[in-house]
């Protein structure tokens, strides 16, 4: 499964998933740097896969709505939270979920639980 990791969040995170199994699609590797949520958003559907992002922007169903795309995951943790330990947070998180369980749905993480609105 394709990842694309928005560069609000860290390079070791997508390492971390990498090592995980994932596909992993850095928009600051795909001169993505700054582009409007617009763009990064139609960059993961163009590479069918889910887009993992700190802006709660994303999180939006009227912009982005539920079902229309490969999976939209938030990561919400608070900004003092060392790097290492966001990526274990999620490393525990994402543990039990399959492909299926991102397309098409909003997924948000959080320092100790998984919401998710589903397709």
């Amino acid at each position: 499964m394709k990842i694309v990791i928005d560069e609000d969040l860290s390079r070791s995170l997508g390492r971390m998933l990498q090592d995980l199994g994932y596909e992993i699609l850095d928009i600051r590797d795909h001169g993505l740097r700054g582009a409007p949520d617009e763009e990064v958003y139609a960059f993961a559907q163009k590479e069918k896969a889910a887009l993992f992002s700190g802006d709660l922007g994303f999180a939006h169903t009227m912009r982005f709505p539920i079902g229309s795309h490969w999976g939209i995951v938030i990561l919400h943790f608070p900004n003092n939270l060392p790097t290492g330990t966001i990526n274990e947070i999620v490393r525990t998180l994402l543990a039990n979920m399959s492909p299926e369980d991102y397309r098409g749905n909003l997924v948000i993480l959080s320092p100790h639980r998984l919401r998710m609105r589903r397709r």
